[in-house]
């Protein structure tokens, strides 16, 4: 059995962990880092497809996240812009139709009620702090209900809440009515805006990075440490001057831990002694988002020439949003969002019935040459042991205002990372850059 000592052990080799682990290295710490999968990168995952390099996992990057767009200048990567000319396609009960801008045009009366609803919950946010939303005012009570009870009660239209209900299935991988409204007030919050979320130009899906987004991580990793592959941790035991922590290749000693894992993950390790009640009971509260990432190529990109974006939006599904995927040297590819309720019976299909599936609906969104894929390759996310799910873990109603607490609060020398305990872009790549950072400087902190 291997033993090791270190003055860190990082668990979770991902922006959050590898940012933790490259910044206690450059403080003098001797740090260990520990990834269950055979590479770095958590939920970032490059791969290729038809000679270009795509992202099953997180990929685009938007203006305002200066830590993501810092490493990228410092690892002298590129971006590019994704493509946004041309009208978007809308698929709303059944009927196919197109328009221009973010808003889509429905029946007035329904895109008076849209338009209100999205007003109201951009000002309800304004009144719950990114890093603490258990400490609004109204948090109980937004934590109380459901978002869907309240696009009900606020919005009403069946096809304006189909719209809503469509966008927040591609951010969270959830359902309305499995997330409390203070949950999405609070990622709202914590990213700007409900608008910023959803918009591509001036939006969080402005950029990607040319190459692949796990590349960051294959860079930091380069300054992280001792890195162990395939090395799942299934045991900490917690001392008073420290921790060991046990994985399946070996153990590793070290007076303190950073667990930068997505929460239900995090559940699953044993910990001796047990952890406090809030902690115990918040991680077995929540639950990853389920979503499925389709990347499918083309000879060339047909939809351009057709004078449409490549961007569609389905109340129908199984797809739920799809958007122009081509890379900085124009090869044609679209990207297709599975999510939320399509996606948790998705890998019980046959691959076959789950690719004709895919093309038949991107025939309809796009026209027959839809169907002319030149390849094609998904990932679902709920099948990976390690994620367990993406794009990020979502609280239920009654879950955050009573737990939220004790996501970022140390439990002795363990320390808490993860994109879901980020104080700033919670379920963003940057908000796993940010919260790696902060669990360094907890830890330089207390022992300068």
């Amino acid at each position: 059995m291997d033993k090791r000592e270190a003055d860190v052990v990082v668990v979770g080799a991902g922006l959050a962990g590898l940012s933790a682990a490259r910044r206690l290295r450059r403080a003098g710490r001797n740090v260990c880092v520990l990834e269950a999968r055979d590479r770095v990168g958590g939920r970032t995952y490059s791969t290729r497809l038809d000679g270009a390099a795509v992202d099953l996992g997180g990929q685009w990057i938007g203006p305002t996240q200066t830590r993501m767009l810092g490493l990228i200048k410092e690892f002298g990567l590129e971006t590019h812009k994704t493509y946004t000319e041309g009208k978007q396609v809308l698929e709303l009960g059944g009927k196919r139709s197109t328009y221009s801008g973010t808003i889509p045009k429905i029946n007035p009366w329904s895109l008076i009620r849209l338009e209100l609803g999205i007003r109201r919950i951009e000002a309800a946010l304004k009144h719950v702090p990114p890093d603490a939303p258990w400490d609004a005012k109204k948090a109980q009570l937004w934590d109380a209900m459901s978002a869907e009870q309240w696009l009900r009660k606020h919005v009403g239209r069946p096809d304006a809440i189909a719209l809503i209900r469509s966008a927040i299935r591609v951010i969270l991988g959830a359902e309305l009515g499995e997330i409390s409204l203070l949950a999405l007030l609070h990622y709202c919050a914590s990213s700007g805006g409900l608008m910023t979320l959803i918009e591509s130009e001036g939006g969080h899906q402005e950029m990607r990075v040319v190459g692949g987004t796990q590349q960051i991580s294959e860079r930091l990793a380069e300054e992280a440490g001792t890195l162990i592959l395939e090395a799942p941790v299934h045991h900490i035991e917690r001392r008073s001057e420290g921790c060991i922590v046990h994985h399946e290749r070996g153990q590793v000693s070290a007076p303190y831990a950073i667990l930068a894992l997505p929460l239900p993950i995090a559940d699953r390790i044993r910990y001796s002694p047990q952890l406090p009640a809030l902690r115990d009971q918040l991680t077995q509260r929540v639950s990853m988002g389920a979503t499925v990432k389709c990347l499918v190529t083309y000879e060339r990109a047909f939809w351009r020439h057709k004078g449409l974006s490549g961007s569609a939006v389905s109340t129908e599904g199984p797809i739920s949003v799809v958007y122009d995927n081509c890379d900085e040297q124009g090869r044609a590819c679209l990207l297709a969002f599975v999510v939320a309720g399509p996606a948790r019976a998705w890998s019980a299909q046959s691959e076959e019935v789950r690719k004709t599936r895919v093309l038949r609906q991107l025939e309809s969104f796009f026209g027959p040459e839809a169907a002319k894929a030149t390849a094609y390759v998904e990932e679902d996310w709920s099948r990976d042991p390690f994620s367990a799910g993406a794009p990020v873990a979502n609280f239920p109603p009654g879950t955050l205002s009573q737990f939220g607490p004790s996501i970022r609060e140390a439990i002795g020398r363990i320390h808490w990372a993860g994109t879901e305990s980020a104080r700033a872009f919670t379920g963003f790549m940057e908000g796993a850059v940010e919260s790696g950072l902060r669990a360094a400087d907890e830890i330089l902190a207390a022992s300068p």
